[in-house]
């Protein structure tokens, strides 16, 4: 399984479309930590780029993010990757608290920005 988190100087980056890269965690069936890669974020706004499915093709199925709007979750789903909001901090301490089931989606979609990605 491979997880995927929006990152920023290795933390959880909080917006999800603007992350200087994501984080990329390939993990076994005894939730071990198998290896670490990091993506280049494209150009622009997450939702709109081709990120979901640059992803997807990698095999990721779990993106664990800060905020994120509804829009984004939509286009991340679509492609069969779940996501999980409302995680901060360092990315590997995310991604371990997730495998020891810790962690809940926060539910809550951002929506401080108007710029049109973020629509529903």
């Amino acid at each position: 399984m491979k997880i995927a988190l929006p990152s920023n100087q290795n933390q959880i980056d909080e917006h999800f479309g603007h992350c200087e890269y994501f984080t990329v965690f390939t993990i076994d069936e005894q939730k071990n930590i198998l290896s670490e890669e990091k993506i280049a974020s494209p150009a622009g706004c997450g939702c709109k780029s081709n990120i979901a499915s640059t992803l997807a093709q990698m095999g990721v199925k779990m993106m664990l993010a800060g905020n994120m709007g509804q829009g984004a979750v939509n286009v991340l789903n679509n492609q069969g990757i779940d996501v999980l909001r409302g995680c901060s901090g360092n990315v590997k301490d995310v991604t371990e608290s997730w495998l020891a089931g810790n962690l809940n989606d926060s539910g809550i979609s951002c929506s401080q920005h108007a710029h049109a990605c973020h629509e529903d």
